[in-house]
């Protein structure tokens, strides 16, 4: 009998998460069906609990639903509380398991595909909303020399580091607060290339040598990227490796057998140009 499985949004139509799983289902001979299903703003547990009653297995869960999913569950993991958000969804009996997968996918993507190793590297998040929120526990169990967070409003920065205390040594503050600071590795966790804006990041920001990443995928060069050409960074990624890589871990914790990902990451790779 084949296994459902779905990702939940508002809107969803863009979604590459069916053309993704069902690469991963033929490479590894699983049966199953994967679908996207467009919850209503205001029906998300709902639409959930539907698919659960007619035999759904699992789902991804994707904006703006990431918090409401992790609220549904009554068994979240640690990455999932800490964010305060879940990407994936397991339904064994009456439980409803939450994980979150995005952080652990953007290491993935920057360490094995990238070849740009954390350990003992000086990183920073630009943004201080939910996908850093995410990414901030995988990032620090890799051991960077310095984790930071810069945001345009310099509080929301600070109240991540003090909610993330007890787990990640973290520095924080707004754009300003970079000067005179540079980093190896530089991740736009902002929604601003989605807007072409460009942020007020200062001269200097990139160490020689430095990686800038993007977690806006499939839109080319955006302003982040941009900046960092300009400023000399040879090393550009967009975030399409990241939501390849978090679906390969959330299809790992589903079937018990992880994919390989760089078949399908070539294939829905953008130049970036």
């Amino acid at each position: 009998m084949t296994d459902r499985y779905a990702v939940i949004g508002h809107p969803i139509a863009h979604s590459q998460s069916p053309r993704i799983h069902a690469a991963f289902a033929q490479a590894t001979a699983q049966d199953l069906s994967y679908v996207a299903i467009e919850a209503p703003l205001d029906g998300f547990a709902a639409t959930v609990q539907a698919f659960r009653a007619g035999g759904g297995r699992g789902v991804n869960v994707t904006l703006p639903f990431k918090l409401q999913a992790c609220q549904l569950a009554n068994d979240p993991s640690e990455a999932a509380r800490l964010a305060g958000a879940a990407n994936a969804l397991k339904f064994e009996g009456e439980r409803i398991v939450a994980d979150n997968f995005d952080g652990i996918g953007l290491v993935n993507d920057i360490q094995r595909n990238l070849g740009h190793a954390l350990r003992g590297r000086r990183v920073l998040l630009l943004g201080a909303g939910g996908a850093t929120r995410g990414a901030l526990l995988p990032i620090a169990q890799q051991g960077p020399a310095t984790l930071a967070v810069a945001n345009r409003t310099a509080d929301k920065a600070h109240g991540l580091r003090t909610d993330f205390a007890a787990h990640v040594t973290l520095n924080s503050g707004g754009y300003a607060d970079l000067a005179g600071e540079a980093f190896d590795v530089v991740i736009n966790a902002t929604s601003a290339g989605l807007s072409g804006e460009a942020l007020p990041l200062p001269d200097g920001l990139f160490a020689p040598g430095a990686l800038a990443y993007d977690m806006v995928y499939g839109k080319g060069l955006t302003p982040f990227l941009r900046q960092a050409r300009a400023a000399g960074v040879s090393a550009l990624a967009d975030g399409v490796g990241m939501l390849v890589e978090q679906a390969a871990e959330a299809f790992a914790w589903w079937r018990g057998v992880r994919p390989d990902t760089r078949d399908v990451i070539a294939r829905l790779s953008v130049p970036l140009v």
